[in-house]
């Protein structure tokens, strides 16, 4: 069967190697007569699965010791919530830095919970950018301060990170964990959705620094608390055990790969061939992003029209390009360029963009 050039933002395109290793043990787990998702979450064969995703994980990021590594459901989402209810305390404040949709959603969440500031924001500017490290605020009172590394929507990504030795950062690295080096030193927790660059959806990676378990507080529900969680080893419940079985095949394909530094540099090749499509056309593409603040994960643009950007997506899924209407909220075109994303796909992409502007310049 033919495969498309799959562009789609979330849950995103999963490594073909990947794919076809979990089909021919979709029947039978290693010639075992049950398919990984029969087997119990307390069996051997599963712990195995488990622990393994758990090493990796640390090997592929070198997670220091002093951090803990979970496994957890409710996507990124309910990280919004879970965040503020373990470390926000009453007398303190949480500090949220805005730069997009997410970020904003995840401010709405905090603010039911206890008291809140914005603490930097580029909504000013439509989002166009991420804000200069001069113009943040802190506070003595800062319970943690909250980021999204890279905004989906609008195509923008933090290219280093504040160092504040004084503050706690929290991060929603969803959509850019794992393809790029990380000072995972400069994070007191780390949380990522699977379903872009680690996996199917189902899975959300909780990256938490040890000394962050003393404040949190008794009287959370049980499945909130993160102690739970890591108490069980992420296992106090079922787990997403499939979803799990997956995310260990791609850290396996990445290592395969040759690990963060050789994904980072492959992913550096593809948007440079997708900016330089866009610069290059005089005007016809032109990115909705600043440069210095660009996506290496999303790719963002527009076209002179509306009525050429219909007709673009248009034509693009007649040539089996899928996933380059953008999100609802804003329109436009992107394109999302994670790990998986073959830089053949990327290539075809900037042909097609090429052959477009030929044909419909104005």
């Amino acid at each position: 069967m033919e495969r498309r050039y799959n562009f789609n933002a979330g849950p995103s395109a999963l490594p073909l190697d990947v794919l076809d290793h979990a089909q021919s043990e979709l029947l039978s787990y290693q010639q075992l007569g049950m398919s990984i998702m029969e087997f119990s979450h307390r069996s051997k064969e599963y712990q195995k699965i488990h622990d393994g995703a758990n090493e990796l994980l640390r090997e592929l990021l070198h997670i220091p010791d002093d951090y803990e590594v979970l496994f957890l459901q409710g996507g990124a989402s309910l990280q919004f919530s879970m965040i503020p209810m373990n470390f926000l305390s009453p007398e303190q404040q949480a500090n949220y830095i805005i730069t997009g949709s997410w970020s904003q959603k995840a401010l709405k969440e905090a603010e039911k919970v206890g008291n809140t500031y914005v603490g930097g924001s580029s909504k000013d500017l439509h989002f166009r950018r991420i804000p200069n490290f001069e113009t943040l605020k802190y506070s003595n009172t800062d319970a943690y301060v909250h980021l999204t590394s890279n905004n989906t929507i609008h195509g923008t990504q933090w290219k280093t990170f504040p160092d504040r030795p004084q503050s706690t950062f929290i991060a929603d690295m969803s959509s850019d964990i794992l393809s790029r080096t990380l000072p995972i030193n400069q994070f007191g927790l780390i949380y990522a959705g699977a379903q872009k660059n680690l996996g199917p959806a189902g899975v959300t990676v909780v990256i938490l620094k040890k000394d962050m378990l003393k404040n949190i507080p008794d009287r959370l529900p049980t499945m909130l608390d993160y102690r739970t969680h890591v108490d069980k080893q992420s296992l106090y419940n079922t787990p997403p055990s499939f979803a799990i079985y997956m995310l260990s095949l791609v850290l396996e394909w990445t290592k395969n790969k040759g690990g963060i530094s050789a994904i980072e540099e492959l992913n550096k090749d593809k948007t440079k061939i997708l900016y330089n499509t866009i610069d290059g056309s005089k005007g016809f593409y032109s990115g909705t992003a600043e440069e210095e603040s660009r996506s290496s994960m999303n790719v963002t643009f527009n076209l002179p029209s509306e009525e050429l950007e219909a007709l673009f997506l248009k034509e693009a899924e007649e040539e089996g390009f899928i996933g380059l209407k953008g999100h609802r909220s804003i329109g436009g075109c992107r394109a999302s360029i994670y790990n998986a994303v073959p830089i053949e796909s990327v290539k075809a992409l900037s042909d097609f963009m090429h052959t477009f502007h030929h044909k419909h310049n104005i």
